[in-house]
Formats: structure tokens, sequence, C-alpha cells
């Protein structure tokens, strides 16, 4: 008989192999096959029905080739002409290439899709930019860590493509959605940037003339022209997002190959291993998270959570605050994609009992995460910052305590103002039913 015991023991096993640092897709995998033997009512042959269930979809086509957008525009030049782009634009504010940090995040956002690429790509340009002018190591890492999580808020988004995969929403309604929130973040940051500049006294970046503004214009126009690219193609109906991806990946070639002319057969071959690699470790998560996520729905779990928390509370705004709480501490902990496969299905009767509408559900359940990224003990941003920074993660925490601030403001706006969501989503496609 399956019973919730049973998942928990699950949850146990999962636990104790994540301690013992069994890589997560693994840790999933085997968790789940033990369940299945001492339940003893599923056949072995179940694990692969599941999978291929669970990747047996056309939306999910678009992570590899997201992932594939973000390594080219990395090694085609692109990070650098929109750094430079930046820098002619805002860096004379106070704090000026803190500003140029969070501006060029906001506008690689628009290409990569993950803030992995953007903290280790940008990351680069950007840190060592900072220390040349004066800013402290800590501050220029944190600031990178914090701008880097706008990358899956503001389309393209593959932790977006996950939850709407798993939600069975709208892709586009999504990538609408995360326009005004992502935009939002990076203005708190900058506000926070000008404030904690003005405290230390860093310093302004060089003013620039009109001619080199236009120059740096020019030569970032082509990389500038990507987001406008998905998005307009999305929101005029002439591709899905699936296949904006595809014509997104072949626009990244192109910037590469022909013009800005960084990108060699070595570096595309790279490209190309780095994307399978990364893609297969997202596909066996994936995989493997469903069949826990099968589990838990025919354990009833999401209706035993949902009871549980309704019996608390009628409340919905108490009940957002909590959902949100139980987010963030799960992001300090696990992997985006885990807390996306297991918390949707275990969370989905919840937000429906509310009427909380899914795509808002979606950019405030991914920037829960986001946040939790940045926090210990197991904040990924912090540490693949810490790397490019050459420094210990311990620093990158304690410097970034600032700008959670600002995110976490943002995130209640967004978690009870459901319009900062969805106006531009409804705007353009109509009002869901």
């Amino acid at each position: 008989m399956w019973t919730p015991e049973l998942i928990i023991y699950g949850f146990l096993i999962f636990l104790i192999l994540i301690f013992l640092e069994v890589p997560i897709a693994f840790s999933l995998g085997f968790s789940s096959i033990i369940i299945l033997l001492i339940n003893g009512h599923f056949p072995l042959d179940f694990v692969a029905q599941r999978i291929f269930i669970s990747l047996n979809s056309f939306t999910l086509i678009a992570v590899p080739l997201f992932i594939f957008v973000g390594l080219t525009m990395n090694k085609s030049g692109v990070t650098e002409s929109i750094f430079k782009f930046a820098e002619h634009l805002v860096g004379k504010v106070r704090g000026g290439l803190g500003h140029v940090n969070i501006l060029a995040s906001i506008i690689f956002a628009g290409m990569s899709g993950a803030a992995t690429a953007d903290a280790a790509g940008l990351g680069l340009i950007e840190i060592k930019a900072m220390k040349d002018a004066g800013f402290d190591v800590d501050f220029s890492a944190a600031i990178t860590a914090a701008s880097s999580i706008i990358g899956p808020i503001i389309p393209p988004s593959i932790p977006l493509i996950i939850y709407a995969n798993m939600a069975s929403t709208s892709t586009g309604r999504l990538f609408l959605g995360g326009i005004i929130p992502g935009l939002l973040m990076g203005i708190s940051l900058m506000v926070t940037v000008y404030i904690i500049s003005l405290k230390r006294g860093y310093p302004r970046g060089k003013a620039y003339s009109l001619k080199e503004k236009m120059e740096s214009f020019i030569s970032a126009l082509p990389a500038l022209f990507t987001p406008l690219l998905l998005v307009g193609g999305i929101v005029g109906g002439v591709f899905t997002p699936t296949e904006a991806a595809g014509v997104t990946a072949i626009y990244a070639l192109f910037l590469g190959f022909i013009v800005y002319k960084k990108l060699t057969i070595k570096g595309f071959i790279e490209i190309l291993k780095e994307t399978a690699k990364i893609t297969g470790i997202i596909l066996i998560i994936i995989a493997f998270s469903s069949i826990f996520s099968y589990f838990i729905s025919i354990a009833r779990i999401p209706q035993m959570v949902a009871n549980t928390l309704l019996g608390i509370t009628q409340n919905k705004y108490i009940l957002i605050l909590l959902i949100n709480l139980v987010l963030l501490i799960a992001g300090c902990f696990m992997e985006t994609l885990v807390i996306i496969l297991i918390g949707v299905p275990v969370l989905l009767p919840i937000i429906n009992a509310l009427g909380i509408n899914l795509v808002n559900f979606g950019v405030m359940m991914i920037l829960n995460i986001m946040i939790g990224g940045l926090t210990p003990p197991f904040g990924i941003e912090a540490f693949v910052t810490a790397n490019v920074a050459k420094i210990s993660s311990n620093r990158v925490f304690k410097a970034v305590w600032p700008f959670l601030i600002p995110l976490i403001i943002v995130l209640l706006l967004v978690a009870f103002i459901p319009q900062i969501t969805l106006f531009i989503p409804n705007l353009i496609m109509g009002i869901e039913l």
C-alpha cells in the first residue's frame, strides 16, 4: 500500500545521499528506485515509462537551445560589447561600474536564460573592471551575484520553461510576465548600489561623449537585437517559444562567426560539448524528479499539504507569505530545478484553491528560488561568483546581504500585486479566461 510514510522515507534517503555528496540527479534516481522496491507494487519498467513521459515534451526542446545560446554569446564577444555599451550609458553615475554591472545583466538576461551564464560569463569582465576601478572585490562579487539572478526572470528563462511544462501553462505568457519584475529588480539594485557608493565613496565612471556612446551602441546593436528578435517573434505570433529558441541559436552563431568574428570552429565544438553536458544533467534531474513527483501525487501529499495550510488559516495573504517563506528556505538548500519539479505538484492544489494566476505564481516561484541561490549554505550563484572572483563563498554571502533587501521588496510586490506580472501578457496576448 502506498503511504505518506513511504514518501518520508524517500525524502530521508534523498537527503542522506545529498549529505554524502552524491550528485543531485542520482540522489533523486536512487531514492525513487528504493521507494519502488520497498513498495513492491510497481515493476521497475515503470521507471522507464515515467522517464519517457516526462521528457516527451516539445517545450523542453527549448532548454538545450537556450543553453547553447548563452554559451555562444559568452564565447562570441557579445558580453564584451554589452559591457562596453552599458559602461558608456550609465558609467558616469556614482558607483558607475556597479550600475554597469546591473545594466549589462539586464541586457544579457534577454539572451541567456540562466543566472550561472551571467555570473560566469559577464562576471569575469565585470569583477575585473570593478577591481581595476577601485571597488573592493567583495562588493564587486556581491553585485555580480545579485544582478545575475535577473537572468531567469527576464525572457528567455530556462526555469520558467521547466515550470510551464510542469504547470501546463503558457511559456509565452510567462516570458512576458517576467519583463516588469526583472526591470524592477534591476532598478532596485541600482538604487542600492547608489546608496552604498555614497557611503563608501566609490567613484563615478568616466564621462563619454555622445559620439563615443553612439559608437558603443552601434557595436552592441547586433547583440541588442537578440531579445527583440526573441520576444518580438513570440508576441507577433511568428514562432512559438520553442521555435524562438532555435531561431535565437542560429542568430547567436551568426553573431559569433560573422558579426563579431570571435567564434572559431574549435570554440563551436566546445560549446556543443558543454551544451550536451549541461542538458544531460538537466534532463536526468527532470527524469528522476518526475518519478518522485508521481509518487508524491498518488500518495496525495499535495492534498494533505493544502488541507494542512488551509486548516491553519483561510487568509489568502498569510498563505502567500507562508508559501514564499517555504520557497525562500528551499532555495537556500536545494537546486532550482529540483524545487520546481517537486514543489509545483505539491503547491498547485493550494494555488488553485487560492485562485492565484499560474503565470504570476510561476514568476514569483522562480524569483524566490533565485533569491535563495544567493544565501547560505548552498547558494549556487554565490559559489559561482566566488569562484570567478577568486575569494571564499563566505565573503560573497556576507557582502550580498544588502542586496537581498531590495530583491525581497520586489518579490513581495510581485506576490501581492499580480498586475506587475500580468500587465504585459494581458495587454499583448489578452486576458486569460
